[in-house]
């Protein structure tokens, strides 16, 4: 809100005349109120929008941004993310990347470096044995309120083991199959690594607060596999949740499978952008605006105020005050990149979307289901 609203006024600023009227609502009613709107060729010049909703471009009621954007200060994968028939019709504001957070002090204590790369195979899987063997949880993770993060670590490796376009394939049931030879091999190191005892005995009913208070407070875990929202909770005071002062945070990326058709592959999760009305009576405004925000400057800011990646290319080594190392670490991680457009259950619809969550997000991770069983009850879903 305050980033929307400062730029909104600093564009007043700089284009005397413009007035910026912003109207703010929950996501449900905002999509009520738009589909009343635009069907009758009203609704707002800009408005919130989420990749998945294609029907925007379907009935032709956003503008195509293919020429009208400053491409080279938007990140490079919001033209494939919002790329439709040949345009592009959304500027991607915020986004998340599934990330291996690292208590730096205990896995000092214990002799394990994990590499910004991630470790690759057995090294992940000893690292994982050494720590449980010290008594200490190697990583937190729980699922007991929330559908999708007892599936990092499985997705992750799917991801590297597969490449972006077999993964893809996979989780629509289009061409690549639970049973293909990679799949197993890559879910039998998951395996590999759960039974290693990589999770808390809690890992069911642990919620997504309390995993965090797990990984960096109390009792304390090695690593946390994590949506790159992490700060929006870790960075509070400590005595509202948040990791304590002196705490020694890393980040690198998850554990590479043997064999990985692409080690640097990874999720990232795109959420709320800002699309064009087609009826727009202002429709240079609305662009003027939109390129107004396409700077550096503004993709820091971005970061600043809401501590989680944007699709303005932003410039984290200028970045100063008490988060700048926070952004530095997490560029790194992301260095070279190859990414899948939103988790699965962005991804998957229906039967396969339920199963996936009941399966590799809880049975699977909680070490109650074997890859047999995986493969088979995912293969029945589709």
């Amino acid at each position: 809100v305050e980033f929307v609203e400062s730029a909104a006024r600093a564009f007043e600023a700089a284009n005397p005349g413009v007035t910026i009227n912003i109207v703010w609502y929950q996501k449900e009613p905002l999509y009520a109120a738009l589909r009343t709107a635009l069907t009758a060729g009203q609704g707002p010049d800009i408005f919130y929008a989420e990749p998945d909703q294609k029907e925007y471009m379907e009935s032709g009621l956003v503008l195509d941004l293919s020429d009208k954007l400053n491409w080279d200060n938007i990140e490079p994968w919001a033209t494939e993310v919002w790329g439709w028939n040949g345009g592009v019709y959304g500027f991607p504001l915020e986004a998340w990347t599934v990330e291996l957070y690292l208590n730096e002090a205990v896995l000092e204590d214990q002799g394990v470096t994990v590499p910004v790369g991630g470790l690759e195979g057995d090294a992940f899987v000893d690292a994982v044995k050494k720590i449980r063997a010290a008594g200490i949880t190697p990583m937190s993770q729980g699922v007991g309120d929330r559908p999708y993060p007892g599936a990092f670590l499985t997705h992750e490796i799917l991801v590297k083991k597969l490449g972006t376009e077999d993964y893809g394939k996979l989780l629509r049931g289009d061409g690549v199959s639970w049973d293909d030879p990679r799949v197993r091999e890559a879910l039998d190191y998951a395996k590999a690594i759960i039974d290693a005892g990589a999770f808390p005995e809690s890992f069911s009913s642990l919620k997504l607060g309390e995993a965090h208070r797990y990984f960096h407070t109390a009792p304390g875990a090695a690593m946390f596999q994590m949506g790159s929202f992490y700060p929006s909770r870790a960075f509070a005071a400590p005595d509202a949740g948040g990791q304590p002062e002196d705490f020694r945070l890393g980040i690198a990326n998850g554990p590479i499978p043997p064999g990985a058709a692409c080690p640097e592959c990874k999720t990232i999760a795109v959420g709320g952008s800002f699309v064009v009305n087609a009826a727009s009576a202002h429709p240079d405004i609305a662009v003027a605006f939109l390129n107004f925000l396409a700077t550096p400057e503004y993709g820091n800011l971005w970061l600043e105020k809401n501590l989680v990646q944007t699709g303005i290319k932003a410039d984290p080594s200028s970045i100063t005050g008490e988060n700048a190392a926070y952004f530095q670490m997490l560029a790194a991680a992301n260095e070279g990149a190859k990414y899948t457009f939103g988790i699965p259950v962005q991804q998957m619809q229906g039967q396969a979307k339920e199963t996936f969550t009941q399966v590799i997000n809880q049975a699977f991770p909680a070490g109650l289901i074997g890859v047999d069983e995986v493969i088979a009850m995912m293969r029945a879903a589709y």
